[in-house]
């Protein structure tokens, strides 16, 4: 077998075990080899995959791989002893910038690679990186689409779950340590605070389930519940600036309306941890989108608490802001602004209804102007049946309408139709 009908049939199979495997014997005949390990940028399920002798393939790590990719900087091949896998051994690297991938073979024996083997080991490798990276796309699209949803979605609950206990715990701390409560009257309250999250808890399934838009006084109202156990016993004074004017009963996204809860809740509890600052504000404001402030009297010095990571990402996640402002003596700003349309994922501009359509989903969008069947659509973009219903699927989403032939009329009139062919794949 040849090595280009080698690779053809590697990539036949989308299980990264496998196709490790049949790239290895493919590769055989051009570079004896023990084992086989590559890696491929944008596999985000299994990024690694190996093939051959056991004892050497399943110690190497994509860390490994990472580490002699740069090694070999912008060379296309090297060939010499490295270490992999816990040993010094004798291996061929090759890489390719586009895709960034690497492939590693552990030679058989120490003799060394002709030049012309690795040039064409090299230019086999770059094709076989690129159409991983293209298959990958195409074949797990709703799997990835799924899988980032379920993804969010637990971030999301376990960041809420959190922050629930540490306004718990820090609620109850506040209360046994309160100088105007004696010994009695700060366990029970400290008890009832206990007993009031246990059922907060208890009915958080009904708080996770809601995935509908919800006015934003609302949605801020419900910050100043969850935070209302801190706030009666906290040493700082907590400030609740909520939002107003015309825009105060406006709806807004549930996603961006929990983030921005995520990431009030998460700074106001990090100043109460540090215990440094009398004074904390709060504040919501709705403009291009949601804009979520909060401010502390601490020092404002490198050791502030706010602007960590974990509150730049909740609302970085949707596309939103985040910047930390620290003032020697002033006090610590944290912001982050949230935009409205990014929450669902839809570009909400009038002006162009195709904009927010990726290109082969202007593709598919094309065909079905054209009045192709989804089999037909797929013919003529190489593509599978199943990856044109996805597609489809997301076309409908995505320009607001229910069905293929509204899709099809919004295609015409943005000048999409039989005048514009598909261009294969």
């Amino acid at each position: 077998m040849s090595v280009l009908a080698g690779i053809t049939e590697a990539l036949r199979t989308s299980d990264q075990t496998e196709r490790a495997q049949r790239l290895s014997s493919a590769l055989s005949g051009l570079v004896p080899h023990r084992a086989l390990a590559m890696l491929v940028d944008g596999c985000d399920r299994a990024p690694l995959g190996t093939a051959g002798d056991r004892d050497v393939a399943t110690r190497i790590t994509v860390s490994d791989l990472a580490r002699l990719g740069a090694a070999i900087g912008t060379a296309p091949h090297w060939q010499g002893d490295a270490e992999l896998a816990g040993d010094l051994r004798p291996v061929v690297v090759v890489a390719a910038p586009e895709p960034s991938s690497v492939l590693v073979l552990v030679r058989e024996g120490t003799n060394s690679v002709p030049a012309e083997r690795l040039t064409t080991l090299a230019e086999a490798w770059s094709l076989f990186a690129v159409a991983t990276q293209q298959t990958f796309d195409r074949a797990t699209a709703i799997d990835l689409s799924a899988s980032r949803a379920a993804a969010g979605e637990r971030l999301r609950v376990t960041t809420e779950l959190t922050d629930h206990h540490r306004v718990a715990l820090t609620g109850i701390l506040g209360a046994l340590r309160a100088r105007h409560l004696d010994d009695r009257a700060a366990r029970q309250t400290a008890v009832d605070l206990a007993a009031t999250a246990l059922v907060d808890l208890r009915s958080a399934t009904t708080h996770q389930r809601a995935l509908n838009d919800e006015p934003l006084t609302k949605a801020f109202e419900r910050l100043r519940e969850e935070l209302r156990p801190v706030a009666r016993y906290a040493a700082a004074r907590i400030e609740f600036a909520g939002p107003s004017g015309r825009s105060a009963d406006a709806p807004v996204p549930a996603a961006v309306a929990h983030a921005a809860r995520a990431v009030a809740r998460g700074a106001v509890l990090q100043v109460l941890e540090q215990g440094d600052a009398g004074r904390i504000r709060v504040a919501w404001a709705l403009g291009d989108g949601l804009e979520v402030s909060v401010r502390d009297d601490g020092p404002g010095t490198d050791g502030s608490p706010l602007g960590d990571d974990a509150l730049a990402e909740s609302a970085r996640a949707l596309g939103g802001t985040f910047r930390a402002e620290r003032v020697p003596g002033w006090g610590t700003t944290v912001v982050a602004r949230i935009p409205l349309d990014d929450a669902t994922g839809v570009d909400t501009t009038a002006s162009d209804p195709l904009a927010a359509l990726r290109p082969r989903e202007v593709e598919v969008l094309t065909g079905l102007a054209d009045g192709l069947r989804n089999r037909e659509i797929a013919e003529k973009l190489t593509i599978s049946e199943n990856t044109v219903k996805f597609h489809v699927a997301n076309v409908l989403a995505k320009l607001g309408v229910g069905s293929r032939n509204h899709a099809a009329l919004v295609a015409r009139e943005a000048g999409l139709g039989p005048s514009r062919s598909l261009r294969a794949a």
